[in-house]
Parts: C-alpha cells; sequence; structure tokens
C-alpha cells in the first residue's frame, strides 16, 4: 500500500490505495470566473475566504488554491492566497500554478507539507519543479504529457509518468510523494476518454504503485448534465484506483458518488461516514425523519 502524507500546521491528510478517496476543492481557481480574478487582482480575497471555508464545510479534505490570472503579480497573489486559506481553515492545501516562481512564492509561505501542482514530463518543467519539490519537502502532482503534448494512447502517458517517477528519484523524491494525473480528457469529445483513464489508473497503480489524481469535470466539459456525469466518471474510476480528485465539493451529485464508492469498496467502515452525512434527524415525535408514517410506514395486509 502506497500511502501519500500531506499536511497543515496541525491537521495531515493520507491519500492511499485502501483508503477513503480524498476530495481536493477545486473552487479557489480564477480561470473562468472573471468576478473572482477581478478580486484578487485587487487584493480582495473575501470570496476566496468563503470559498474556502465553504469547501470544507461541503467535504473537502484539501483545497487546490490557483491565482493564474493574466497580467497580475500571480506570486504575489498566491503567497497571499496560501496564508489567507490557511488562516481560515486547516485542511492540507495543493499549490497550483504554472509558474515556476509562484509556486516557490506559495511554498515560502506555506505551513505544512504542501502536495505541488504540478510537473510534466518536459525537460525544463522536471529539472525546474522537482528540485522545488526537494527543497521545500512537497509531494508533487505529475502530470502525463510532454513535450509532444497529451497522447490519446494511454499507454503512452504511462510512459511519460514513469519518466517522471523515476526522474523524482534521481531527486531523492520518493515514488509515495508523487501523485500522477492521467490528464482526463473531456468524454464529449474524445469518446473513449473514460476507458482510457481506467486503463490508465490500474497500471499507475499496479506497476508503478503511485496515487493518482484528476480534474473530473474536465470528462463532462460540453454535455448537459455534468454534475451526474462527473459522479458516475468518479464512482468507476475509483473502482479502478484513483485515490483522489480535483473536483467541486458543493456538487451534491459528485459527493454522494464518491461517498457511495467509499461504502461499496469497504473504505467506509459500517458506512459510518455514509450515515453520519445522509441519515435524517429525529423528527419531533421521536421518529427518524427519513421514515414514512402511518399506511405509507406499513407493510400491506394481502386482502
Amino acid at each position: 500500500m502506497t500511502d501519500t502524507v500531506v499536511s497543515s500546521a496541525t491537521r495531515e491528510l493520507k491519500i492511499g490505495f485502501d483508503r477513503p478517496f480524498a476530495i481536493i476543492g477545486e473552487r479557489i481557481n480564477p480561470t473562468g470566473r472573471k468576478i473572482l480574478a477581478a478580486e484578487m487582482k485587487a487584493g480582495d480575497y473575501s470570496r476566496v475566504e468563503a470559498d474556502a471555508r465553504a469547501q470544507v464545510a461541503a467535504g473537502a479534505e484539501m483545497l487546490d488554491v490557483n491565482a493564474g490570472i493574466p497580467l497580475a503579480d500571480e506570486p504575489g497573489i498566491l503567497a497571499d492566497s496560501i496564508k489567507l486559506v490557511q488562516s481560515v481553515t486547516d485542511v492540507p492545501l495543493s499549490i497550483d500554478s504554472s509558474i515556476v516562481a509562484a509556486l516557490e512564492a506559495g511554498l515560502a509561505v506555506y505551513q505544512g507539507k504542501a502536495l505541488l501542482n504540478s510537473v510534466t514530463g518536459e525537460e525544463e518543467r522536471l529539472e525546474t519543479v522537482l528540485p522545488l519539490a526537494k527543497k521545500y519537502g512537497a509531494a508533487v502532482v505529475a502530470i502525463s504529457n510532454d513535450e509532444a503534448g497529451i497522447s490519446e494512447n494511454p499507454d503512452e502517458r504511462f510512459d511519460v509518468a514513469k519518466k517522471i517517477v523515476a526522474r523524482a528519484a534521481d531527486h531523492g523524491i520518493h515514488y509515495s510523494d508523487i501523485v500522477v494525473d492521467p490528464l482526463v480528457m473531456p468524454v464529449g469529445a474524445v469518446g473513449s476518454a473514460g476507458r482510457q483513464v481506467l486503463h490508465l489508473v490500474k497500471r499507475l497503480r499496479e506497476e508503478l504503485k503511485v496515487n493518482t489524481t484528476c480534474g473530473a469535470s474536465n470528462f463532462s466539459f460540453g454535455i448537459p448534465n455534468r454534475k451526474g456525469m462527473d459522479g458516475t466518471f468518479l464512482s468507476m474510476a475509483i473502482a479502478a484506483g484513483l485515490t483522489s480528485a480535483i473536483t467541486n465539493p458543493l456538487h451534491e451529485e459528485v459527493m454522494q458518488a464518491v461517498f457511495g464508492a467509499n461504502v461499496v469498496m469497504g473504505r467506509d467502515v459500517n458506512c459510518a461516514k455514509w450515515l453520519k452525512r445522509y441519515r435524517q434527524p429525529a423528527t419531533a415525535d421521536g421518529a427518524a425523519g427519513g421514515a414514512r408514517g402511518g399506511r405509507e410506514g406499513r407493510r400491506r395486509r394481502r386482502a
């Protein structure tokens, strides 16, 4: 069993094959959110704080923090956002940026062991991000693409992941600190996207013994009833071995699929978390809120 351990100053999260699926909240990300982007650029982090609190309350065990705003001071904004989020919640954070200077700015102020998002198989990225992860003792998300782009062949994406794990070892980073993103493509555009991920996740678990994550909402991009589709995708990916995902915990259909999958996979002992989340409170007369009274609550008798 491989455990990837991340932490805040006071709270630890273990992502692992035989552990409950880890939900990483995706909402602190200005991409596609014009109001949030404008506020963060202006130094207003009230929405960041609200999103952090809401996601944790909804069940996120970790939060992804991204400050990718064009023509803005991304390193400064990311560092400020991380300090704020860590002041209002104790869950570990994923520090998310395509800019190495922003990743380092975030790591410099982070309290605990972060998840660094991300490194790819591109040479320049390998030689800048991996030393950074080693320097700060962070775990790192490995995205399975390289200079050739994203292959539709899952075995080629596996080879990229294998390369990243090997290069990480050269830098003294154990494979338990590598969380591979197999790259989820939109099923509306690539009909085999689901099968590709299921195949790849199984290989990553069995051959590289690494934990995995993904941007779950990518799967449903461009099709209707996205929440239902994302929930279906995640439940099947969990069965295949996926151990975490960056997704929106405010979408109840998604969370219900994840909590249900934990039960099915035997990772929710005695269904305790399911019952805590979904059991109806007792009514004033002491009956369970979910039970139906009167004629509906009794078996019909044969005439």
